[in-house]
């Protein structure tokens, strides 16, 4: 929006030129979402305070989160509208990964606003039922998954409804360019081709797998928003040299026509972030809920598709793998021993896996900081893959 004010004023002044560096619409961004977040915080949570949007706390959960019921949730309708704001005030609107983006983010979070809202307005403690939660969650992935598998290798839009066409008229057995191929970290020439029904079906995985690893980590003071600003900054990094073909040929990594746009996406992200975590570090004013987490993970997850940096986002987001993994083992080792010695048995004192640390006698607020540190380590990793192959 103001991107194309900027380029009509730059006809008469060249000084608005300057707006068309991606790189300093993305610190506007930034800022953007920051100061949105920052400023209309206080009055979101009183507002929901006075709506009696309360978080339920489980009663089977670690005895010191009792004391948080009732601390207004929600609160990730903050991150949407800064991150929103922000990226239609800065982005270039006519890009086509910018639209895909914000579609997945702003549908994931309707999922989770919807799954909130019936568990504290409606008192429902199920809130949206597992199977109508998937059933949505998929059909928005793979509406994503099926445009991207044409979008990101082709430059324009025209192109990818002609690679789709081919596709259909080869029956189904034409495959992708290689700038379409499963990057290997760390390794020169490796990559996998993955055709079209593989890249599918990995992008379903990666933005729905994604969407649902935040929300699982969302479970303490600060815990998940942090990662997510770390990771999201990172992916910023990676989208920005792989729509820049100088950068993407010196590096090694596949050049990804309009894939930089999403440096600014990330920004907002990141500002965003940074000021939810104003209000929700220990203790916390307020809440993500699975609005945001449901929408942080599934734009985290797009992005690093568009960017094919779908194993690095595996490991720069390890917490959030970590904290999935333990809640699938806890799960299946619970009913494999059931159903085996009549009785459940656990791997973990509890799951998630911060909250196993938790019932062990570690202090939330050391858990959140160290969950940080491991973090920025795995993001100082994935960051390396750059260079190192």
């Amino acid at each position: 929006m103001l991107l194309e004010l900027a380029q009509w004023l730059a006809k008469d002044t060249r000084a608005f030129s300057v707006f068309n560096y991606i790189t300093l619409r993305a610190v506007l961004a930034t800022l953007t979402a920051l100061a949105i977040g920052l400023l209309a915080g206080p009055a979101l949570i009183r507002k929901l305070a006075a709506m009696k949007i309360g978080q339920a706390v489980r009663q089977d959960g670690p005895q010191t989160h009792l004391i948080k019921s009732g601390t207004p949730t929600m609160g990730g309708a903050l991150i949407l509208i800064a991150v929103g704001t922000a990226t239609l005030l800065w982005a270039d609107l006519s890009n086509r990964f910018v639209w895909v983006v914000l579609i997945v983010t702003l549908g994931f979070g309707l999922i989770g606003w919807v799954d909130d809202y019936r568990k504290v307005v409606h008192k429902n403690p199920k809130g949206m039922a597992s199977g109508e939660k998937f059933f949505w969650q998929s059909f928005i992935g793979i509406f994503a998954a099926v445009y991207l598998a044409f979008a990101v290798p082709a430059i324009s839009n025209q192109q990818a409804m002609d690679l789709f066409f081919q596709w259909i008229a080869s029956g189904f057995e034409t495959g992708l360019p290689p700038r379409a191929d499963l990057i290997v970290p760390f390794f020169k020439n490796v990559a996998y081709p993955l055709g079209v029904f593989g890249f599918i079906v990995l992008t379903f995985l990666v933005i729905v797998g994604t969407s649902n690893a935040v929300n699982l980590t969302d479970g303490a003071d600060g815990l998940a928003i942090l990662p997510s600003v770390l990771v999201g900054s990172a992916l910023g990094i990676f989208a920005y040299v792989a729509g820049n073909s100088v950068f993407a040929k010196y590096l090694l990594i596949p050049h990804i026509p309009g894939a930089g746009e999403l440096t600014v996406i990330c920004g907002a992200i990141a500002g965003a972030g940074l000021a939810f975590l104003w209000y929700n570090a220990y203790p916390a004013q307020v809440f993500m809920g699975d609005v945001g987490a449901l929408a942080l993970g599934g734009a985290l997850g797009t992005i690093a598709v568009i960017a094919r940096q779908e194993i690095v986002l595996f490991i720069m987001g390890g917490v959030f793998v970590a904290e999935t993994i333990s809640v699938m083992l806890q799960v299946g080792y619970f009913k494999y021993t059931k159903k085996r010695y009549g009785e459940g048995r656990r791997i973990f004192r509890m799951a998630p896996l911060h909250h196993h640390f938790e019932v062990g006698g570690v202090k939330e607020s050391q858990v959140v900081v160290r969950f940080w540190i491991v973090t920025m380590m795995l993001v100082l990793v994935g960051l390396s893959t750059l260079k190192l192959r």
